[in-house]
C-alpha cells in the first residue's frame, strides 16, 4: 500500500479509535496457533482449464474448504497470517498478564495491565455507562462555538472522531519539517456514498434506527432520541455532501492547500480556531495544510445555521459511538450489531482477546512490537530480505534507465530520486518510550483515551521541527507493509515476514511470486499516478515533463479501463480510477520480481527446479494468485468497493497476469482463451 503523509499521524486513526466489535464475555484459554498458511498445491481446483479462469485454478479449492469464518466479514491469505500472529501476539498478553513482576512501567506490564483492563468484563458491567458521565457533563456545558471547539479539541486529544480530522506529519512540499494537517471527517458511516446514493438507502434506514437506540441507552426517552437520531443524520448528511468522494482524496495535489492563521479564519470566520488551539495547548502554527477548503467552509456554514440542540445530539452520539467498544455489554453488543453484521456481514464478534489484541496494537503498538520481534522475528529474515530488496531494486533501476516512453530530463530526476530510495525492514531502531503513559488494570476507556492523548501530544509538540525520519508508519507485527512518499522508502514489518509472504521452505519461484511481489509493489509505489509526484526528497513537486506526463497517463487510463470492467456484484464494478495507484503497482510488482526471479536462475542456474508438476515458471504465478485468495461477504465487499482503494483479491489475483507475456508463455494461453488480451491492449509502465 501506499501510505500518505497524512495517513502516518492521524490523529483518529489509531487502531484503538475504531469502534471495535464485542460480546462482553471473557477469554477462552489460549489455544495453538493456527497452522503456518504457506503455498500449497492442494488450493488448486484441477476441474477448471487455468485457461479459462486461472484465479479459480489457482485458488479454488481454497476457496470451497475455507468459507468465511463466522466472526470474520472476509477471510484471505492475509487474514490467515493474521490470525495466526495474533495467536502469537495472545501468549504475549497472557504472559505480560501474568507477569507480576515485571517492573512499574516496563512493556511488560503496561501491556499486561492494559490488557487486563479489557478483559475485567465483570468491572466493565458494574460500571455501565458510568465513565461517560464526565464527558457528559461537558457536552452539557457547551453554550457556545468557542466551548463547542475547545472540548472537540479535548476530545481529538483523547482520539475521538469528531467534525474533522487532523493530523501532524511532513510538510508534503517541504518533507523536512512536521506541519499540522486538517482533513475532512466527522460522518458516522464509512464514506459520503452511504448518506448520498441510491444503493445505500438500507444502510441509512438502519443506521437511522440504530441512533435512536444507542441515544436511548443516554436517558433520552423514546420520542426524544428519535428526534435527536433525525437531528444527527441530518447534520451528518451535509457534512458528507461536503465531502471529497474516495477518488478526489488521492489526488494529493488537490488536497493540499496552505493556509495561513489569517487565511484560515477567513475562510471559516465562524470556527473558532483560536479556541481550538489554545485548548490543544499548542502555539498557533505560522501555517496549516487545509486538504478539503470546501468541507470546512460546509462546516462554518452549520455552525452558524444548525441549532444548538442539533449539535449537542451529534456530541452525545459520538461520544457514545467512539467509546461503546470500551463499555458493557449493553452499549458494545448493539454497537458490534451495526458496524459489523449490518454493514459488514459479520455475525458474531470476534473472541474478546483478539478484539484487545486490536485495541492494544494502536495504544501501545511499540511496546507489543518490541516483546514480539524479541519471540518472533529471526535476525536470518532481515537478512534475506535484503538480499530480496536489492535484487529487485536492481531490476527498477534497470527499468527507468532504460523505459522507452520516458524523455532523458524525467529520467534523470527518476533515477536522482531511485538513488536516495531506502527500505526498513522488521522493526524501528528504537522503540517508543512509554514509561510516562499511565496505564490501569481497572480502567479500560481511561487507558484508550491516555494512550491516545500520549500519542497526540507526541505528535503536536513536533510541529514546525524537523522530521525524524527514523520513525515507523507501522508496528512490528502488523501484516502488511508500505510506502512513504515522503520519506522514498519502502517499510516491511516483521508481521508480513512470514508465509505466504515470505517462506524459507520454499523455492525461489514462489518467494518472489509472494513477498517478491509485494516488495516490487512497494518499489512501484514511488512511481505510481500519485508516488510519482513526489521528488528525490520526499516533496509534492512537478518534475515531469509535459509530454513524459501525457505518456504515463495514456497507459494509466489503460489500467483504469481494464479494472473498472470487473464485475465484483451484479452490476457493481471496481472503481479503476479509486484502485489506479494500487493496481498500476501490483502490474509493476509482478513484472519486476518476474525479471528478478530470472536474474537469480541465470546466477544459480541449480536454483531453476521445478516442483508438484509445475514449472517454475509456473510456481510463480500460481503463487502470486495465492497471495489474494479470499472470500467474501457481500456486504463487506459492497463496503470495500466503496472505500478500499485496493480491488477486491479476486481481481488482483488475475489482474497483472493477463498484461504479462511471461505468464501467456508459462500456460501456453492462446486467443482462444477468455482471459487473452492481444498485446496491444496490454499494459506495461515500468
Amino acid at each position: 500500500m501506499q501510505q500518505w503523509p497524512v495517513t502516518l499521524a492521524l490523529w483518529v486513526a489509531l487502531g484503538m479509535a475504531l469502534p471495535l466489535p464485542g460480546s462482553g464475555v471473557s477469554a477462552a484459554p489460549a489455544g495453538a496457533a493456527p497452522l503456518v498458511p504457506r503455498f500449497s498445491t492442494n488450493y488448486l481446483d484441477r476441474g477448471v482449464s487455468p485457461a479459462v479462469d486461472f484465479y479459480r485454478f489457482a485458488c479454488g479449492r481454497w476457496q470451497q474448504e475455507n468459507p468465511v469464518p463466522a466472526d470474520k466479514a472476509r477471510w484471505s491469505g492475509f487474514d490467515e497470517l493474521q490470525e495466526r500472529n495474533f495467536h502469537l501476539v495472545r501468549a504475549l498478553l497472557e504472559e505480560s498478564a501474568a507477569d507480576a513482576a515485571a517492573p512499574a512501567r516496563s512493556p511488560a506490564r503496561l501491556i499486561g495491565d492494559f490488557y487486563r483492563s479489557v478483559m475485567d468484563t465483570n468491572r466493565l458491567e458494574s460500571l455501565g455507562l458510568k465513565p461517560l458521565d464526565g464527558d457528559l457533563n461537558d457536552i452539557s456545558g457547551v453554550s457556545s462555538a468557542e466551548a463547542g471547539f475547545r472540548l472537540v479539541a479535548r476530545w481529538h486529544l483523547r482520539g475521538l472522531n469528531v467534525l474533522f480530522e487532523g493530523a501532524v506529519a511532513p510538510d508534503p512540499k517541504d518533507s523536512s519539517v512536521y506541519a499540522l494537517l486538517l482533513w475532512q471527517g466527522g460522518l458516522g458511516l464509512p464514506d459520503r456514498d452511504y448518506y448520498l446514493e441510491d444503493g445505500f438507502k438500507t444502510q441509512r434506514e438502519q443506521y437511522r434506527q440504530h441512533l435512536a437506540s444507542m441515544l436511548a441507552l443516554l436517558g433520552e426517552s423514546p420520542e426524544d432520541a428519535r428526534a435527536s437520531a433525525e437531528q444527527v443524520l441530518a447534520l451528518e448528511t451535509e457534512m458528507a455532501k461536503a465531502s471529497r468522494t474516495r477518488t478526489e482524496l488521492r489526488d494529493d495535489e488537490k488536497n493540499y492547500h496552505r493556509k495561513t492563521p489569517a487565511e484560515l479564519a477567513a475562510l471559516t470566520p465562524s470556527i473558532p480556531w483560536a479556541a481550538y488551539l489554545d485548548a490543544l495547548a499548542i502555539p498557533v502554527p505560522s501555517y496549516v495544510i487545509v486538504g478539503q477548503p470546501e468541507f470546512l467552509e460546509a462546516l462554518d456554514r452549520l455552525v452558524r445555521e444548525t441549532s444548538p440542540d442539533a449539535w449537542l445530539a451529534y456530541l452525545r452520539w459520538h461520544l457514545l459511538r467512539n467509546s461503546a467498544a470500551y463499555l458493557n455489554a449493553a452499549a458494545e453488543e448493539p454497537n458490534f450489531a451495526f458496524y459489523g453484521t449490518a454493514l459488514r456481514g459479520q455475525p458474531q464478534p470476534e473472541p474478546r482477546w483478539q478484539r484487545a489484541a486490536k485495541v492494544l496494537d494502536g495504544a501501545l503498538g511499540e511496546a507489543l512490537g518490541r516483546l514480539y520481534v524479541e519471540r518472533h522475528f529471526p535476525s536470518a529474515a532481515r537478512a534475506r530480505m535484503n538480499e530480496l530488496v536489492e535484487n529487485l531494486k536492481e531490476v527498477f533501476r534497470d527499468r527507468l534507465a532504460r523505459v522507452e516512453w520516458m524523455g532523458e530530463a524525467t529520467r534523470q530526476q527518476a533515477l536522482k530520486k531511485f538513488a536516495r530510495f531506502s527500505t526498513k525492514i522488521g522493526h524501528p531502531e528504537r522503540f517508543r518510550d512509554y514509561s510516562s503513559l499511565e496505564i490501569r488494570p481497572d480502567d479500560y476507556l481511561g487507558n484508550v483515551r491516555r494512550a491516545s492523548e500520549f500519542e497526540v501530544r507526541r505528535q503536536l509538540a513536533r510541529i514546525g521541527r524537523p522530521v525524524d525520519r527514523s520513525e515507523w508508519g507501522m508496528t512490528p507485527q502488523t501484516v502488511n507493509a508500505y510506502f512513504n512518499p515522503a520519506y522514498n522508502e519502502i517499510v516491511f514489518p516483521a508481521g508480513i515476514l512470514q508465509p505466504p509472504f515470505f517462506d524459507p521452505e520454499m523455492d525461489d519461484a514462489v518467494n518472489y511470486g509472494a513477498i517478491g511481489v509485494v516488495i516490487g509493489h512497494e518499489i512501484t509505489h514511488g512511481y505510481d499516478d500519485q508516488g510519482r509526484k513526489y521528488d528525490a526528497d520526499g516533496n509534492l513537486r512537478d518534475w515531469w515533463t509535459a509530454e513524459d506526463t501525457r505518456e504515463f497517463e495514456a497507459r494509466a487510463d489503460k489500467v483504469v479501463a481494464q479494472f473498472g470492467r470487473y464485475e465484483a456484484l451484479p452490476g457493481q464494478f471496481v472503481n479503476g480510477r479509486l484502485t489506479l495507484g494500487e493496481n498500476i503497482a501490483d502490474l509493476g510488482g509482478m513484472d519486476i520480481a518476474f525479471e528478478a526471479l530470472q536474474r537469480t536462475w541465470k546466477r544459480h542456474p541449480e536454483r531453476r527446479v521445478a516442483r508438484d508438476g509445475f514449472t517454475p515458471e509456473q510456481r510463480f504465478f500460481l503463487s502470486l494468485s495465492q497471495l489474494w485468495r479470499v472470500n467474501w461477504r457481500e456486504p463487506e465487499l459492497r463496503r470495500r468497493l466503496v472505500v478500499d482503494p485496493h480491488s477486491p483479491g479476486q481481481f488482483r489475483g488475475i489482474g497483472s497476469h493477463v498484461n504479462s507475456p511471461a505468464w501467456y508463455e508459462a500456460w501456453s494461453i492462446g486467443d482462444t482463451s477468455p482471459l487473452y488480451r492481444p498485446p496491444a491492449e496490454r499494459v506495461k509502465i515500468w
